[in-house]
């Protein structure tokens, strides 16, 4: 196609991209004397109506679409038989290629990115389109600092090992898939929030939550695993970014944020705490924990299980989440999944018997900027007594594979116990460790309990408290 020249004034010059459906040329505008990018469907669709129809149809919707970080549409024909769409062309580098010459990025360049990639994005669901491929391939960057998001739900159809059904049912990127896209559930803008955490991530990592060799393994760790902290990676990324990526990647659609504009919103106010200081610079990566107010709570409900249904269109016949059965008394929970658990006190049996107690929520609302405290103890909590902790309910008898605490005084030791009668010590279930801002306990998985304990037995060697800002819980998977 190089050399032709489309509808009298587009002269193709140069391949810039290739799908499974469609190429994209840069071209001359010899009308207007200026550069455009035309994507033309792949000559073996123009025979098939469904596909002809919904290119017509997403060029139509995306032409709407006049946003400062979206791609232009500019104009849509057919010249001898094959549908072509004209989009204004971007003389930069995409996304993906920007992050693996570079690496992971600074964090206020990678917010700044991802608020215009939100702000995008948000737009279009209020037009009434979801993009269902949101990843960096699909991002270009003009230069001056603008991100524009392109490519907006045109169909595609490429064979398993790259990511879409032969059939051309749409899957998205496996790298970036969400788990009710995975499992060929309805998507809608969650899908698209899931995604961008994950591009997010990857800005901050350099990598995926989810490497793997083929897409039906990377699909299913989208739907099966529990996605790995941002933290763990990098330690310098601000907890309130942490806690924002966290809650993007949830399993859970309705657990994720309620539209891209909150998202975009949460990622602005990271954004404004760093232009703030309240990042604390370039030797702090804590932002300063909120002093406990009137404990915050939860609305009333659990997490809902993903049950995976059919990936025929992947060609498995079926794949189903599994459940652990913890006992007759033992609560079923998806395999990976996250468990709901509240902070719902201190256990002091050494001291006083209270510690903060009414703080307990705040290490399980979602907002790592709030904590729940130990008391100060300016001798040491070991030269005091034995220990002391803070006690989470898991509202049923519940066997839990894994804990992870967030701190943002690190360095206290503390081990995870567990019990059916609140007010007692009950058993140790994890290796006592040094906990670092992100800790991982595994728990030992002998018989579910209800209340599962974070016991403190030693502050930091320069700590006179401890803090727990979060604490996750999380099934075995």
């Amino acid at each position: 196609m190089v050399g032709k020249t489309i509808a009298g004034r587009y002269e193709l010059e140069e391949v810039v991209g290739h799908g499974g459906m469609s190429s994209v040329y840069r071209a001359h505008d010899s009308l207007l004397e200026r550069y455009v990018a035309l994507k033309i469907l792949h000559e073996q669709y123009n025979e098939d109506d469904d596909f002809v129809e919904r290119f017509k149809r997403e060029a139509r919707s995306v032409a709407q679409l006049q946003h400062p970080s979206i791609v232009t549409v500019i104009d849509r024909g057919e010249e001898e038989g094959r549908q072509y769409i004209v989009f204004e062309y971007i003389d930069g580098e995409n996304l993906k290629e920007f992050v693996v010459r570079k690496g992971r990025l600074e964090v206020r360049e990678a917010l700044d990115i991802a608020v215009d990639i939100a702000r995008a994005l948000a737009f279009a669901h209020e037009h009434g389109l979801i993009h269902r491929d949101v990843k960096p391939q699909n991002v270009l960057l003009n230069g001056d600092g603008r991100a524009k998001v392109t490519d907006f739900g045109i169909a595609r159809s490429l064979d398993v090992e790259h990511g879409v059904t032969q059939t051309g049912t749409v899957l998205g990127t496996s790298n970036y898939i969400a788990p009710e896209q995975a499992s060929g559930q309805p998507v809608d803008v969650h899908t698209d929030v899931y995604s961008l955490g994950v591009v997010l991530y990857e800005l901050l990592t350099g990598d995926v939550p989810f490497p793997g060799e083929s897409f039906v393994a990377v699909a299913m760790k989208h739907v099966q695993e529990p996605p790995p902290n941002v933290l763990d990676v990098r330690g310098d990324v601000p907890l309130r970014v942490a806690a924002a990526i966290d809650r993007a990647l949830e399993k859970d659609p309705a657990q994720r944020f309620p539209t891209m504009d909150a998202f975009a919103a949460e990622l602005e106010a990271c954004l404004a705490e760093l232009d703030r200081g309240e990042d604390g610079d370039a030797t702090m990566v804590i932002p300063a924990a909120k002093r406990q107010g009137p404990p915050k709570r939860r609305k009333a409900g659990s997490r809902l299980p993903i049950f995976i249904g059919s990936l025929g269109a992947l060609a498995i016949a079926a794949v189903v989440v599994g459940l652990l059965t913890v006992g007759d008394k033992g609560k079923a929970i998806p395999v990976g999944a996250q468990i709901p658990i509240a902070g719902v006190g201190a256990f002091d049996p050494f001291g006083d018997g209270t510690e903060h107690d009414a703080a307990a929520i705040n290490a399980t609302d979602g907002d790592p900027t709030t904590y729940w405290s130990t008391e100060t103890y300016n001798d040491g909590l070991e030269r005091v007594k034995k220990g002391v902790g803070m006690v989470l309910d898991a509202h049923a008898a519940t066997q839990v594979s894994r804990i992870t605490v967030v701190t943002d005084t690190p360095g206290f030791t503390a081990e995870i116990r567990a019990t059916n009668i609140q007010g007692t010590l009950g058993q140790l279930v994890s290796e006592k460790r040094a906990v670092a801002r992100t800790t991982r306990f595994a728990i030992d998985e002998s018989a579910p309990k209800r209340y599962y304990l974070i016991w403190i037995t030693k502050l930091a060697p320069d700590g006179h408290f401890a803090h727990v800002n979060e604490v996750r819980a999380f099934g075995k998977g």
